[in-house]
């Protein structure tokens, strides 16, 4: 347990300070540089999961609290809650991720086409969307998620070390599940939809560079580069979503308590915000190419000393 317990450390430690750098890299290109849109984008989606990877692990999150005195009760309510309406806003904001880059990268003959000079304004209006249905949509969990007890398991399930979901009104738990399962399907939807679109147009361009230019000058532009990394941030999620969602129906909709099913769910949980901020530090150039203006001023400091 000691060293399974290091290894979550290790993913938590790792995620957090990956997407706080990311989150310092994009917030200092936003106010300072000629930002793109796809920027404030990938801005939200470092928060959200900083936070994700915060509340995923409840050997971080009790540690953290034990020492602001907080009771069990209170921490399991506001972990419980966050990291579900992270989740949710991962996988809107992924999908607006995927969304906008497809619409980018549309050729100008497209139906895409039109959507261009506007992005900014969309985009504004679907975080404000996002942000408020998902938080305010898993407000419910609140309520049915507290500190575990030694009531008989029947009467609950015990999701982490500290706390416990207990059994919801079936009414209320069928309606949430069908609007959580739909919503995820639909965005699942158009991501693989988006994704299909983008590798469409990037094998066309694929053919038309070969077509009319030589090998030598087939070098991936910083568009195709940022597609590629976005396809391959949506087949990672979508790969994910799938085994946390089987695993998710087995512990919550069956009422199957699990330990090992759930350390592994939340391994995996914690997967795509932990290795999401890896890939885009070394897919963009623009943080290449500082972190080793950076070297060259720390090596330059070290040879004056």
């Amino acid at each position: 347990m000691f060293s399974l317990n290091n290894v979550f450390y290790v993913q938590a430690v790792l995620g957090t300070l990956a997407n706080i750098f990311l989150l310092f890299f994009y917030t200092i290109i936003i106010l300072c540089h000629r930002s793109k849109p796809m920027d404030l984008i990938s801005c939200q989606l470092t928060f959200i999961h900083i936070i994700m990877v915060i509340t995923g692990w409840d050997i971080f999150t009790a540690d953290m609290f034990d020492l602001l005195n907080i009771e069990n009760d209170i921490i399991c309510k506001a972990t419980s809650y966050l990291n579900r309406a992270m989740r949710g806003l991962s996988i809107s904001i992924t999908c607006l991720l995927s969304v906008f880059q497809a619409v980018m990268i549309s050729p100008n003959t497209s139906l895409l086409a039109k959507f261009k000079h506007k992005l900014k304004k969309y985009m504004i209006y679907s975080f404000f969307y996002f942000w408020s249905f998902n938080l305010l949509f898993i407000i419910n969990r609140i309520f049915y998620t507290g500190a575990y007890t030694n009531v008989s398991d029947t009467n609950q399930v015990k999701v982490t070390k500290y706390c416990s979901l207990f059994p919801m009104n079936n009414i209320i738990n069928g309606l949430a599940s069908t609007i959580v399962t739909l919503r995820d399907v639909f965005l699942v939807g158009v991501m693989l939809s988006t994704s299909t679109y983008m590798v469409i147009i990037l094998f066309r361009h694929q053919r038309q560079c070969k077509h009319l230019h030589s090998k030598s000058q087939l070098r991936a532009s910083p568009e195709k580069r940022a597609t590629q990394t976005i396809l391959l941030l949506v087949v990672f999620f979508v790969v994910l979503y799938w085994v946390d969602f089987i695993m998710s129906f087995r512990t919550f909709h069956l009422w199957m308590y699990d330990p090992v099913m759930l350390t592994v769910q939340k391994f995996v949980l914690n997967a795509y915000p932990t290795i999401t901020p890896l890939i885009q530090i070394i897919s963009d150039n623009r943080i290449i190419t500082m972190l080793k203006n950076m070297q060259k001023v720390c090596h330059q400091i070290c040879k004056k000393v």
